[in-house]
Parts: C-alpha cells; structure tokens; sequence
C-alpha cells in the first residue's frame, strides 16, 4: 500500500515525543477478529504517515500463546509481568470471562490505573475493570449477547448499548467490527481525523459513531416504533418477572386481544410462547459465559423452579441446561494448551501400554 500523500497533514508530534504505546491483552477464548482489527488500524497508520506513530504488543498472563474463540493460537510478545509501559491497556476478552480473569491480571489493571494509564476493555473485557473496581461509577459497553450475566453480577455498573465509550481513561467496546471503530476514533483523537479516515479507508469501512446501536433491531426507526418492536422490548426488560399477557396489553396501552393478534401476525406464535422463547434464549447467554448455578440461572430468567427451567431448555434446545454446559466447557477444555492434555493422555514412549 501506498503512502499517503495527506501524511503531511496528519499533525503527528514531534520527532522527540514518545509514540503511545499499546497493550493488547489476550485472555483464553479472545475474539480474534476484534485483536486483528485492532492491531491492523494500528499498523496501517504507521503505514500511511511513514512514521512510528504507534507501538503495540500482544500480551498474555504468561507470554505463551492463546487460544481465540474460533482455535487458532495467536503468540504473545511478553507476559504480564514482563510487559512495557503502555499509555493504553486493552483487555479483549471471550467466554467465561470472570473465571479466567486471575488476580494478576485484576492488580495489573490496578496498577497502571493508579499510574495514569488509560484501560480499555472489548467484547466482555468489561467484566475485568468491573472486578477490578474500576468502572463502579461509570457506564460501560459490552457485547450485547453477555449483558444479561453482566447484569446480575455487577448490578451497580450501568450498562450502555452503544458500540463503543470512551469516558475520560475508560474505553469500552462491544467487540467485532466495532473495535475498529473504536480504533479510528483514538486514532483521530490522538492524531487526526484525516488519518483515521485514511485507515477507514485502507479498511474499506465506513465509520460509525460510537453512539450507533449494536444490534440492526436497535437502530432508531425513522417512523415511530411498530407494536411488535414495543412488545419485544418489553419482554426483553422483564426477564426475572415474567409480566402477564393482562400487563403487556397495559404497559402497552392496548387490549390484550391486540398484543395476541400482533404476536401471531408478526411471530407467528403466542404472546406466552413468544416470552418464553426470549427468556430460554438469555438463560442460554448465561450459561454460555457464565458459571452461575442452573438455580441462579433460571431465578434470572423468571423460572420458579430449576426442574421447570430445565424441562422447557430441553424442550426448545434438546438438551439439558446441565449438559449444555457440559458439553460447551468439555470443548473448551480440551483445547486449552492442548500440548499438556497430549501429556497427560499419553504414555512416555517404552512405557507398558
């Protein structure tokens, strides 16, 4: 690629100043495609001035390899105790998140807060600065799939819906594509405008404010919002008590005989039914990111009873709440360092098999 003609107007500092340093923060199950992009926004700027404009290195807890959410490895740089200062610390995070969140990780965090560092958090990385106490006053964004367990673990965190937040030294994002609009933005804040928009460029992307909805049924409706867009919502705020047929209709200011005529029209199923679809679908989100007890899970999704909970999972899954979890952590652990399961599966050569 090219340099740019426009490096000229990018106002980088002077040859003196320091380029701001990043640290990229793998934990297990990371979403690779959200570390790619952030790392390639980095580049590509570097790329496009000519100049050093950016430091980066990949870090995990210690400095070996880490497992992406799709299998692939991705080697690290340094560990955290071997890591560089950094102006910017990100955390991209994947599944089970508070699990595999250590202590080390939690005080590191700390400790460069303490020092003025700026640290942000993608995808569920959210859940690391909430444990590290250091988000309890502020809003924060995550993937939307992890919001109802983030919830009911950090109910004093308000929780935003929007792509990305960038609040004073607190940076947080849903992960995806919008980690590279997160990117283009400290781009253009910490160098300008013109070169982001060269990087969106280079990317083939067209940025998004960091206001932009993450899910398309989010997005603000240019005419006033449809029956069926009201209904969902509804049901998507009261999950751990289910509000009866006669409450939707009221909340809603319409006969209950609508809500039923809407939700065949639009779901093609009862308003009940619709309910209980949505609640099995987050107590799903649960436990895929979390390790809550099938009590807590069902409690949060509105089930009186777990034996309830676990006959209508069955029913709508074709498995047991129990051996969903099972099987996904059953995956996930025979692909962690999967060099020491090798070990512990098979004999030293000469040994009697």
């Amino acid at each position: 690629m090219a340099v740019s003609g426009a490096q000229v107007a990018h106002g980088t500092s002077g040859a003196d100043t320091p380029a701001p340093a990043f640290n990229l923060i793998m934990q297990p199950e990371f979403p690779l495609n959200a570390l790619i992009l952030a790392s390639e926004a980095l580049r590509i700027a570097n790329q496009n001035s000519g100049r050093e404009l950016f430091r980066w290195r990949f870090v995990s807890e210690d400095g070996a390899p880490v497992r992406a959410s799709n299998g692939m490895w991705m080697s690290a740089d340094d560990s955290l105790q071997t890591m560089p200062h950094a102006d910017y610390y990100l955390v991209f995070e994947g599944n089970l998140p508070v699990q595999r969140n250590s202590p080390r990780l939690l005080n590191q965090l700390r400790g460069v807060a303490r020092f003025g560092a700026t640290i942000g958090a993608v995808d569920t990385g959210s859940f690391a600065l909430a444990q590290a106490g250091l988000v309890d006053d502020r809003q924060v964004v995550l993937h939307w799939e992890a919001v109802p367990s983030f919830k009911e673990r950090f109910p004093q965190v308000g929780v935003n819906g929007q792509i990305y937040l960038i609040e004073n030294q607190r940076i947080t994002c849903a992960g995806g594509v919008a980690t590279l609009d997160m990117m283009l933005d400290i781009i253009g804040r910490l160098k300008s405008p013109t070169l982001a928009n060269e990087v969106a460029n280079a990317l083939v992307h067209t940025p998004r404010p960091a206001s932009a909805p993450q899910r398309l049924d989010d997005r603000p409706k240019l005419a006033k919002l449809t029956l069926s867009d009201r209904i969902l919502a509804l049901m998507e705020r009261h999950l751990d008590f289910p509000l009866s047929l006669q409450e939707i209709a009221h909340r809603l200011d319409v006969s209950h005989k609508t809500v039923l005529r809407e939700c065949q029209r639009s779901f093609e199923e009862t308003p009940m039914r619709l309910y209980l679809r949505i609640r099995l679908q987050a107590s799903r989100n649960m436990l895929f990111y979390e390790e809550f007890s099938i009590k807590d899970v069902a409690t949060a999704c509105g089930f009186s009873y777990p034996s309830v909970f676990a006959r209508a999972f069955l029913a709508q899954f074709g498995m047991s709440p129990r051996a969903f979890r099972d099987t996904l952590r059953r995956g996930q652990s025979q692909t962690y360092r999967p060099e020491v399961r090798r070990l512990s599966i098979t004999p030293p050569t000469g040994e009697a098999q």
